[in-house]
């Protein structure tokens, strides 16, 4: 067995879940690499990753750099003598950082690759509507995603999945499957293959453009939509009530089939119940956050706020 010693490279919650799996099963973590720290909020005090969170208690060795080319963390990063390094949702890595460690770098990317490459895999694969999704860990090469194929393992997605529920399953399975790489590795017992080559399906940015409602889609695709981005970043909309425009952000939705005359867009309101009319159906908004006030549910927005008769979402 080789005597591994790991560089861990990650930066939000995502990557905390795996680091503590290595931690606590007595991996050999030498080192850890994450984003420096960014001011936030209204004082503009520093903020540290969850990730730097999490090794700080754990006595772990820290580097913070803001040039992944700069020769003084390339020599901090040398000086830890590590053989193998893991990514976990941090940035794209330089040929120098990544072909250092003997035994290769490999990232673990949410999604079952070639499938979903990109910054926003878990949200995409929900908008898109797809039944099934998973975990990979592959070694990283000269571009984004497309390394040769470790192991991989699948997961169902329920149609009543968000974007939470569903990133935090994946979480844990990544977990899992990163302590059988790690094993792997360190057994000689790697065989990897090579990605297929399939018709793309992509995992861009999100954006305020790609995380609009488009209230003229078909039904399925905007419930996918919604909950694709459920709880963040957030679909969002504009409402017309009277003169007014409100930003607003949809959360928790069901859908309903239904042929109806109403215009696509009209808001239909009572004491009870808050939907949305489109093409052959409505979507039933069970959780909403207007511009300004809080996140709250459909039946407390309703006793405070009235929609008139014209109102819409656009």
């Amino acid at each position: 067995m080789k005597d591994l010693r790991i560089v861990f490279m990650g930066t939000p919650d995502f990557a905390v879940t795996i680091l503590q799996h290595l931690v606590e099963n007595k991996y050999n973590v030498v080192g850890v690499i994450t984003a420096p720290d960014k001011p936030a909020g209204r004082g503009r005090k520093l903020n540290q990753s969850a990730v730097k969170k999490y090794a700080l208690p754990q006595n772990l060795k820290i580097l913070q750099p803001k040039n992944l080319k700069n020769q003084d963390f390339i020599d901090d990063l040398e000086s830890l003598k590590a053989n193998l390094q893991i990514v976990v949702a941090f940035r794209m890595l330089p040929k120098v950082v990544w072909k250092m460690p003997q035994y290769g770098t490999f990232n673990l990317h949410a999604s079952l690759l070639p499938a979903y490459r990109g910054a926003a895999p878990i949200h995409w694969s929900i908008i898109n509507g797809e039944t099934k999704t998973g975990v990979t860990t592959f070694f990283i090469d000269d571009k984004i995603d497309t390394g040769e194929i470790i192991l991989q393992e699948e997961i169902t997605i329920s149609t009543k999945e968000t974007v939470g529920s569903l990133h935090d399953k994946l979480m844990f399975l990544g977990a899992d499957l990163v302590g059988k790489t790690v094993d792997l590795i360190a057994n000689g017992n790697v065989i990897t293959k090579k990605q297929p080559e399939l018709e793309e399906k992509s995992a861009p940015k999100l954006n305020s453009d790609n995380t609009k409602i488009d209230w003229t889609d078909t039904l399925d695709n905007i419930y996918n939509k919604i909950r694709g981005l459920n709880p963040f970043p957030t679909a969002w909309t504009v409402i017309f009530n009277d003169k007014e425009e409100i930003s607003a952000k949809i959360y928790g939705i069901s859908k309903e089939e239904e042929n109806h005359n109403f215009e696509i867009g009209k808001i239909i309101a009572s004491k009870k119940e808050l939907k949305v009319a489109v093409v052959k159906g409505f979507i039933i908004i069970n959780e909403i956050k207007l511009s300004g006030k809080k996140k709250m549910d459909a039946k407390s927005l309703l006793n405070g706020f009235t929609f008139s008769s014209e109102a819409k979402m656009m």
